[in-house]
């Protein structure tokens, strides 16, 4: 006979806290919150999660027992988990930056005033979890995550240690490098990204402020060896900022970005000095034609 406990008595076993445990059933999708209370979802049935009526309590939900190992391994299966402050520790650089990073890499997204891990960040151990006293979600990984070769190598890049190793390693058309070269990035943004012109800075210093994640020269998942200027997860938008036009080999250049833009169909903003000039009015406007509110 299966042992049914309820969702205050898991929380017991797990030394937890039952608004924590509702939390933690609620993002797995267990459980769905209907005006003032908690229903099972078919996921949650198909766990074997009941509802059951009681005179004194009305209704509430029943699991079976073997669901609290589960989720303690869930939770604790991967070792020690760090939170974005004990990464921050650990590679130098404030908690609130480091969640800007893994968001970049499309890990975790903003929730309200706090961060939830992606399908992606969910590969990689991401456990989910709230503060029990604001109830601000945010994230939490296995230790491993600080061998991440993709997380190392932007965090060298916001610290300004070895910034375009990545991007050098598979770069090998001549006219990418011979504008990189041209035009290094040594502006500093102040999210911590190198940038190459002083247009770059104005749109990347408006980004920030406006919490909209964002990656600076963002290689584009194509065959070709194409860089962005700016790209931003949420509405899967890339950015390019036109400068120099009345110089022809920048021209030929900008012509070829269009063309691998076209072909595949990506989601393009285009800027130029006459945006540039009255960003405040133009990025909310052509961001919201990919469906990105800012604030």
């Amino acid at each position: 006979m299966v042992h049914m406990l309820s969702t205050t008595a898991i929380a017991k076993e797990l030394g937890t806290d039952t608004r924590e445990m509702f939390d933690r059933l609620l993002d797995t999708g267990l459980i769905v919150r209907n005006e003032d209370k908690w229903e099972l979802t078919t996921a949650g049935r198909q766990r074997g999660g009941i509802i059951r009526k009681n005179a004194k309590y009305g209704e509430y939900i029943l699991w079976p027992d073997s669901l609290a190992g589960e989720i303690h391994e869930k939770h604790h299966g991967n070792g020690n988990l760090i939170t974005a402050t004990r990464l921050g520790k650990h590679f130098g650089l404030p908690a609130n930056r480091i969640n800007y990073i893994l968001a970049e890499l499309g890990w975790i997204k903003n929730d309200m005033k706090g961060w939830r891990f992606t399908t992606s960040g969910k590969r990689l151990g991401a456990v989910q979890s709230r503060d029990k006293a604001s109830r601000v979600p945010f994230v939490r990984w296995p230790e491993s995550i600080t061998n991440n070769g993709a997380l190392v190598a932007i965090v060298n890049e916001a610290k300004g240690e070895s910034s375009n190793i990545t991007r050098n390693q598979v770069q090998d058309n001549a006219d990418e490098i011979g504008f990189r070269e041209k035009f290094p990035a040594k502006l500093r943004a102040t999210d911590g990204h190198l940038v190459r012109s002083k247009a770059e800075l104005l749109i990347d210093n408006w980004l920030y402020p406006a919490r909209i994640v964002h990656a600076y020269e963002r290689k584009l998942p194509v065959e070709e060896d194409l860089y962005s200027d700016f790209y931003i997860p949420a509405g899967n938008v890339y950015i390019e900022y036109w400068g120099l036009e009345s110089d022809p080999h920048y021209s030929t250049r900008k012509t070829k970005k269009l063309e691998i833009y076209h072909k595949y169909g990506f989601n393009l903003i285009e800027l130029t000095d006459k945006e540039i000039m009255n960003l405040d009015d133009n990025l909310p406007r052509l961001l919201l034609e990919f469906g990105i509110k800012t604030e």
